[in-house]
């Protein structure tokens, strides 16, 4: 890679997680740092963006997790399967940053979708990506980032897609159904005006899902009439992704 900041800010820790073919480096936020993955031509027309899920922002039910990354971070490993130039942007204080500045367990546990994260997000696609006059942006997540990509989407112009798997994009509907306290310093897609109807949502929802069962999904549903949901027939919340990723993305005409 040869531009921008992520040419710059390399050196940070390695994530062993790391598919082999995928670039890695540190950038900068709105406040916080970010780790990003890459392969492909960043500079290409169009280009997918991953969000990993929520990772383990818990141990337990009452232990907060002095580190919030994934062991197996999901997400990056459908993005290395992604014949399509794609970048994963990782969220504030994620894959090894937990202890960065700015970062609090908060911004794991109730803050996880928050205004904070959300700018941070946005500000971190923006400066990753060479200018590009006229690019398309598809957003893709797995869980709780498909929830910051719906919630990304209202802020970046070129986005065009919004695709989410196993997305618990009712976020008050989840906790409770998860026995959760609610998540007050978060934002909720099912409570933000619409999306334009310009930007395509496609939700796969895993047939074998009990973390984020479909009855979850009712009142986001309800205010988004126009999206586009499916069910992926032998899936759970984690499993059943990754070896049918390339055809998945092929069937939805990315």
């Amino acid at each position: 890679m040869s531009y921008g900041l992520l040419a710059g800010l390399g050196g940070c820790a390695s994530v062993p997680e790391t598919p082999p073919g995928v670039g890695s480096a540190l950038i900068e936020g709105l406040g916080f740092q970010h780790k990003v993955f890459w392969h492909g031509d960043l500079a290409a027309p169009r280009v997918h963006v991953y969000l990993e899920g929520d990772g383990r922002p818990w141990i337990g039910r009452t232990q907060i997790a002095a580190d919030p990354g994934p062991f197996s971070p999901l997400a990056l490993r459908l993005m290395a399967r992604d014949p399509n130039p794609a970048i994963l942007i990782g969220r504030p204080c994620y894959h090894g940053l937990a202890r960065s500045p700015g970062c609090t367990p908060w911004l794991w546990t109730h803050g996880r979708y928050s205004e904070q994260v959300v700018a941070s997000l946005a500000q971190a696609i923006q400066q990753a990506l060479p200018p590009q006059p006229g690019r398309e942006l598809i957003l893709i997540g797995h869980s709780g980032g498909g929830v910051l990509a719906v919630l990304l989407a209202y802020r970046l112009p070129e986005v065009s897609t919004v695709v989410t798997l196993a997305a618990n994009l009712d976020v008050a509907a989840w906790a409770k159904h998860r026995g959760y306290s609610p998540l007050s310093g978060s934002l909720d897609p099912s409570n933000q005006p619409p999306l334009p109807p310009t930007i395509r949502q496609l939700h796969l929802i895993a047939e074998q899902d009990q973390e984020v069962p479909a009855s979850t999904l009712a009142r986001y549903l309800v205010h988004y009439p126009q999206a586009h949901i499916q069910m992926i027939a032998g899936t759970d919340h984690r499993r059943g992704w990754i070896e049918r990723w390339p055809e998945i993305l092929q069937a939805l005409g990315l």
